[in-house]
């Protein structure tokens, strides 16, 4: 049997080369939910981050008994892998009907204990609502259209689509994942990053993993450079003093885009989609200063509280 012969330095380095992709944890939508009810104590919009850990809780039953649906088609999955493409292309499986029993299972397991009576009509809304709507919906949100939906649908619609991905995505046999430099966009599902992490322990330690704003999953990325443009002249990182969060935003002058990035180091307990949303405040200081957010974040309708 032939094969190659490491030298003792390539030994060493390919035992100490970082994980490319690391998965969720299986309960990350209960760590999600703890997280928000942490930020949510005298949070001026601490009713909004309660409304958003109760779909969360939601997700995490659904993930936790998931509908009876066929699994994506093992015959593309393995013919994208070949080719380099994500194997749960959001653009492609979020045409299919097979998310739309997520959605429909997040709606039954949701609930609210405060009463909601706007709330309570949009979810009527969206129940009664056919399935080709729905999925019109989903195409909008994948694609960053968040305008050809109502605002108050977009948490829910976004919590169905994370709760597909993120069941399929721990059903995966990833080790054929081809790692490629600068991948901008999440390799398993191809959706746009939500945030940055800054590792702290381990073999990650110092190392940043973007964060899919979909499937969860993290894939290394190196720091210092914009993950939208690849420049890396002049990033500059912004925060508001005295914020909790861990959170401080890449702020990139050539494109004029910007990135969350949740330093551990600083949260031990932090979790990026909780931290996105507890420091919007961020989001309006930079967008005062002439920044684009591009990052999205599902559980949030832009320009207003979901």
């Amino acid at each position: 049997m032939s094969g190659t012969i490491l030298e003792p330095g390539q030994i060493e380095a390919a035992a100490s080369k970082p994980p490319f992709v690391q998965l969720p944890p299986r309960n990350l939508f209960e760590l999600r939910a703890a997280r928000l009810d942490t930020l949510a104590q005298n949070h001026p919009l601490s009713a909004y981050l309660a409304l958003a850990a109760a779909i969360c809780r939601a997700q995490q039953a659904v993930l936790d008994a998931p509908p009876d649906v066929p699994a994506p088609n093992a015959h593309r999955i393995r013919e994208s892998l070949v080719h380099g493409l994500p194997p749960l292309a959001a653009d492609t499986l979020v045409r299919d009907d097979g998310w739309l029993a997520f959605l429909d299972a997040v709606l039954r397991a949701f609930t609210l204990a405060a009463a909601n009576p706007a709330l309570d009509d949009a979810l009527d809304h969206l129940r009664k609502t056919g399935s080709s709507q729905r999925k019109a919906w989903g195409v909008a949100l994948v694609s960053g259209q968040y305008d050809l939906l109502p605002a108050a649908l977009v948490p829910f619609v976004g919590a169905g689509l994370q709760t597909a991905w993120s069941h399929w995505l721990l059903g995966l046999d990833l080790g054929e994942l081809r790692e490629r430099e600068d991948q901008a966009y999440c390799p398993c599902c191809g959706a746009p990053p939500m945030a940055g992490v800054i590792r702290h322990r381990g073999q990650v330690n110092g190392l940043r993993y973007l964060v899919c704003s979909l499937c969860s999953v993290e894939w290394h990325y190196v720091r210092l450079k914009c993950s939208h443009c690849q420049s890396t002249k002049r990033l500059d990182y912004l925060h508001l003093d005295g914020s909790p969060h861990g959170v401080r935003a890449e702020a990139c002058p050539s494109c004029k885009t910007y990135l969350k990035q949740l330093y551990l180091e600083h949260a031990p307990d932090g979790e990026c989609l909780s931290a996105d949303l507890a420091s919007l405040d961020l989001d309006l200081l930079l967008a005062e200063q002439g920044y684009l957010r591009r990052a999205p974040n599902l559980l949030l309708a832009p320009g207003g509280e979901g």
